[in-house]
């Protein structure tokens, strides 16, 4: 059986999206909604990032932690906003491969805006199985795509609790 190399999922905030785009923009912001990641080292913290803008991200997942940097792909504001991850270490992130893509898009809708978070494995170059044996090794026996698919579930409900009505 192959695997899902894509997941996403949406939910209505009700504030407009330059608001949402505002926050979701600034990754050192995504520890506030995130079930894994705890923010990001980013050059101009409070501020939307730019395409090219690289970042490193932090992350943890039960004791495990570790630091991810990312290059910021698209970022259309008040619509769009992108990022790839392309490395990854303990301390530092010094492992350099294609890990995985995120974005979100931003909808005007009535009563607010339609949040989309995707997740893209972009590990296109791994065999089936070896990458089951990784992802269900560091998610504690599931796929990756279901495990990503619960914490974007996650996420947006966190970032609708925190930014409706804004």
């Amino acid at each position: 059986m192959g695997r899902d190399m894509s997941v996403a999922d949406s939910i209505t905030i009700a504030t407009d999206p330059m608001t949402i785009y505002g926050q979701v923009a600034d990754p050192s912001q995504m520890g506030r909604w995130s079930p894994e990641n705890t923010g990001a080292e980013v050059p101009a913290p409070g501020t939307p990032a730019t395409v090219g803008t690289v970042f490193t991200g932090s992350n943890r997942r039960g004791r495990a932690r570790w630091v991810t940097r990312c290059t910021v792909t698209e970022a259309v504001p008040g619509e769009r906003f992108a990022f790839i991850v392309r490395a990854i270490g303990r301390r530092r992130p010094l492992i350099t491969a294609a890990i995985a893509s995120w974005s979100y898009d931003l909808a005007p809708v009535e009563g607010g805006t339609l949040v989309t978070e995707t997740w893209t494995d972009n590990r296109k170059g791994w065999p089936d199985f070896a990458a089951s044996l990784f992802d269900k090794t560091v998610t504690g026996g599931h796929r990756f795509s279901d495990f990503q698919r619960r914490n974007i579930a996650k996420t947006l409900a966190r970032m609708k609790a925190d930014l409706d009505g804004r």
